[in-house]
């Protein structure tokens, strides 16, 4: 065999030991007071799904709808602040885990989403939503906008997470939120 050959033969088996090495998975907090983390949370940021590239006054809704269900309502204007609409109303399912923080996501039945609730402020106002994936991550807040520090803080603890940071992007907010009706 010329060395040449013995390289092209070497490459996917590298390229699948790479793939196989997986990092830990995804630090949760250590416990979610769920009723206190119901009700309205604005995307202020996110390594956005396909569903969400191009979203403006995004905002994600919690409802408890059992002892570990929590009906959801993610709503958005597509395209532009004016823009079109969109809601969609996937069901979380909080695991048996002690902390409440581990989270299937069903969009689509029989699949439920990993969702992680990675970082809560301790007055319920700030919080990170990621997956052991790390393909996608949301900071939210209870208001449409955060300080600087604030988001910058947040994206330092999403990268010490193991999340590729140059993928987050800011999601536009321009609210009259006054507790009744959005986006």
């Amino acid at each position: 065999m010329t060395t040449l050959t013995r390289l092209l033969c070497l490459v996917p088996l590298m390229s699948l030991a790479a793939c196989s090495a997986t990092l830990p998975p995804v630090r949760s907090v250590a416990y979610v007071d769920l009723d206190r983390f119901m009700g309205d949370w604005f995307v202020i940021a996110s390594i956005p799904t396909f569903i969400e590239t191009d979203a403006y006054n995004a905002v994600e809704s919690y409802e408890r709808s059992g002892d570990r269900q929590v009906a959801t309502t993610f709503s958005f204007n597509k395209g532009a602040f004016d823009g079109p609409l969109k809601t969609y109303k996937p069901t979380g399912y909080v695991t048996s885990d002690p902390s409440n923080a581990i989270w299937g996501m069903q969009f689509i039945w029989p699949v439920k989403a990993d969702y992680r609730v990675m970082y809560l402020s301790e007055d319920y106002t700030r919080t990170v939503i990621g997956r052991n994936k790390r393909d996608y991550v949301w900071i939210m807040a209870r208001t449409p906008v955060i300080a600087d520090t604030d988001y910058k803080t947040l994206v330092d603890l999403i990268a010490d997470q193991g999340y590729d940071i140059s993928k987050i992007r800011r999601v536009p907010q321009r609210h009259l939120y006054s507790g009744g009706q959005h986006p």
